[in-house]
């Protein structure tokens, strides 16, 4: 069997809005974020494409980056999404950070609602499907390209915002929506019940329209009540799942689904600037990768 290769990140920037330190991720409108610039490819384009917007622009500029990189090198465009409000986010709001780190954030729920494997609120679907709406705008007028490949975590918040974002798009024909559950794009995992997944049987019962990892057990076996993930913990995870699809997938554009501390983590291993994201927030990251032994 061969081993898995280890790879090298970096982002590239000057593509994208969020890229710039001069962006402020509190203050960030809800839009991709892509830059209006010439790029190298635009000499290729005949006569009549030279009017075509900038993500038309875009995806032969990151052919061109493919094409042009050296053996082992690989570019992929990957779209990294938060999942909408879930209850335990309007818990955490409700005692405040530190009293919900302190205590609250290892109870199963208070008097009020329970947030182990919580599901999204009414504004956590408002989310979504505001994400949905930009989705199908993104594709039908700024024609961005849609995903290749949809990977997701998978706690039930994240299943949820992946199909509300991504049903009932008019989605080409080659890149339909087969979402992929991927145990590793999970979040910081540990003492926080919200973070503790469901038994994948309920999981499968309640999406059938996923694909569950083979590996995956029925019940949560990598949650523990008493210890939670570093950063450096979970950075190394994080690192385990983009190896895994940079050796395995060869789509260019990727969503990801998934939390902010794994698109925190995301961010760090991938070298970009730290840039968090509200619940339902979605920036795409233009990213190289140079591959290594396994």
């Amino acid at each position: 069997m061969s081993q898995q290769h280890v790879f090298t990140y970096s982002t590239i920037t000057g593509y994208f809005l969020q890229d710039e330190d001069s962006t402020e991720a509190e203050n960030f409108d809800f839009d991709f974020g892509l830059l209006k610039k010439d790029y190298e490819a635009d000499a290729s384009l005949d006569p009549g494409e030279a009017k075509i917007g900038q993500w038309q622009r875009f995806e032969p500029e990151v052919t061109r980056l493919q094409d042009a990189a050296t053996e082992g090198t690989v570019y992929k465009v990957l779209y990294l999404g938060r999942h909408g409000q879930g209850v335990h986010n309007v818990a955490e709001k409700k005692y405040g950070t530190a009293e919900w780190d302190r205590y609250w954030a290892a109870q199963e729920g208070d008097s009020t609602s329970s947030w182990v494997d919580p599901h999204l609120t009414d504004t956590g679907i408002q989310q979504a499907q505001t994400v949905n709406a930009f989705w199908k705008h993104q594709l039908a007028v700024a024609k961005t390209p849609a995903p290749e490949r949809y990977y997701c975590s998978p706690l039930y918040r994240c299943l949820e915002t992946a199909n509300l974002t991504f049903t009932e798009l008019d989605l080409p024909a080659d890149r339909p929506y087969k979402p992929v559950v991927k145990e590793l794009l999970r979040e910081a995992n540990g003492i926080h019940t919200c973070d503790r997944r469901s038994p994948k049987s309920s999981l499968l019962n309640a999406f059938p329209n996923f694909v569950f990892e083979p590996s995956m057990t029925e019940n949560d076996e990598l949650w523990s009540a008493t210890e939670r993930e570093s950063n450096e913990e979970l950075d190394k995870r994080i690192k385990l799942l983009l190896d895994d699809v940079f050796e395995h997938d060869d789509s260019t554009f990727v969503s990801l689904t998934s939390h902010s501390g794994a698109i925190c983590s995301l961010l760090r291993v991938l070298g970009h600037r730290e840039f968090r994201l509200v619940t339902g927030g979605v920036i795409p990251v233009l990213v190289k990768a140079v591959g290594g032994g396994g």
